[in-house]
């Protein structure tokens, strides 16, 4: 008998990653988005409150090309800059 697996029979099927498994971004995709936010942490003295914004656009960066699972903003610490986006935005009548 023989004990070789037939691999041909199984399909790899892509999920996103677990939450706070962050896979590298081998194509840097979301580069210029961690420079603004690094760039940001120098100036301030790596006060990481004063970049909130930046990281903020970042995450949904990795997010919106599949390097970390969806989450919303809310869950992930961003509640109060995604209510004052949502408030400055004129309303539809």
């Amino acid at each position: 008998m023989s004990t070789a697996m037939n691999f041909s029979a199984k399909s790899f099927k892509p999920r996103p990653p677990d939450k706070g498994s962050f896979p590298l971004d081998h194509f840097g995709e979301c580069g210029a988005f961690k420079e603004r936010f690094m760039q940001c942490l120098r100036d301030s003295g790596f006060e990481s409150g004063a970049c909130r914004e930046r990281a903020m656009a970042y995450l949904q960066c990795r997010m919106d090309r599949q390097l970390m699972a969806n989450e919303p903003l809310e869950k992930l610490g961003f509640k109060d800059l995604v209510n004052e986006a949502s408030e400055a935005k004129p309303g539809k009548l």
